[in-house]
């Protein structure tokens, strides 16, 4: 269990922005402390880690809840269904402008040098091995 300070420094965020998480219900406190410290446990740091990566993806806090409480969710298969639902209406809309900013890059790309594309490439075909990994769970 993580006192606050130990979480934000764990986690790499400051103690703000989990009081923040926690008051709109991304983070849970999953205890009290005798002298009334508020404690969160392992789970925490992946569910602040998960936030962080979504707010990288440029999704609301509505979205990101929605998709928390997805994760931890114990609801039935229709409600589950519906969210899934929801969530892949959400990705083939990130990945619509995923591909219009890529196409918009292109030309752009063509007019590096070869030193620059190759470093471009490099960066960027480590993060569409880990998206093609993820696709291809869900498209099986």
């Amino acid at each position: 269990m993580y006192k606050i300070g130990e979480l934000a420094k764990k986690a790499d965020v400051s103690k703000r922005t989990i009081d923040y998480y926690t008051q709109i219900g991304l983070l849970h406190v999953e205890a009290t402390s005798a002298s009334n410290y508020r404690l969160y446990s392992e789970q925490s740091i992946e569910d602040i880690r998960f936030i962080e990566l979504c707010k990288e993806m440029k999704m609301s806090l509505r979205e990101i809840k929605e998709r928390i409480e997805l994760k931890r969710s114990s609801k039935k298969i229709s409600q589950e269904q519906e969210i899934c639902l929801s969530q892949a209406k959400i990705l083939a809309t990130h990945m619509m402008q995923l591909e219009l900013e890529i196409n918009e890059l292109l030309p752009i790309f063509d007019r590096l040098n070869n030193d620059l594309q190759e470093k471009v490439s490099t960066h960027i075909n480590v993060q569409s091995r880990a998206l093609m990994q993820s696709l291809s769970v869900l498209l099986k």
